[in-house]
């Protein structure tokens, strides 16, 4: 005779403050600037997935960077919203770190993960924004996008 155990509850993926996922992610965006990361993306997947609203992705050019913009994020996230990210991966190696903030995931990827993963690619039926280096906004991000 088997027993059957009822599953164990999984964490209930909530965020702590009410900031607007346009506005977080434009906070990540600027976090990843200030760091010079490389290639910074914004992908609306809203219609397409109903897991989050937006991915942000940037490239560092070594463990070293990719381990300093994701530092930056977090930094910058929290002293402006109060934020900390409901899960964290990656940080052990710093090829792709995933900071996942319910309704905004930023990737920051090496180059050679960021290549080989194409994020951009696989989510190619969102519309995706390339941030220019010295961007001050996101169209993408506007509330008129919305």
């Amino acid at each position: 005779m088997s027993s059957t155990r009822p599953a164990s509850p999984s964490p209930e993926k909530k965020r702590s403050t009410s900031t607007p996922a346009r506005e977080l992610a434009a906070l990540i965006v600027e976090a990843m600037q200030d760091k010079k990361a490389v290639d910074v993306t914004v992908v609306d997947v809203r219609e397409v997935s109903g897991v989050t609203d937006y991915f942000v992705i940037g490239t560092g050019e070594s463990n070293l960077q990719v381990r300093a913009i994701t530092e930056a994020i977090r930094e910058l996230v929290r002293e402006r919203t109060g934020e900390r990210p409901w899960k964290r991966e990656g940080t052990q190696h710093n090829q792709w770190v995933l900071l996942d903030y319910v309704d905004v995931v930023a990737h920051v990827f090496d180059r050679e993960r960021r290549a080989y993963y194409d994020l951009e690619r696989l989510w190619g039926d969102a519309p995706t924004e390339l941030v220019a280096e010295d961007a001050t906004e996101v169209a993408l991000l506007r509330p008129e996008a919305m």
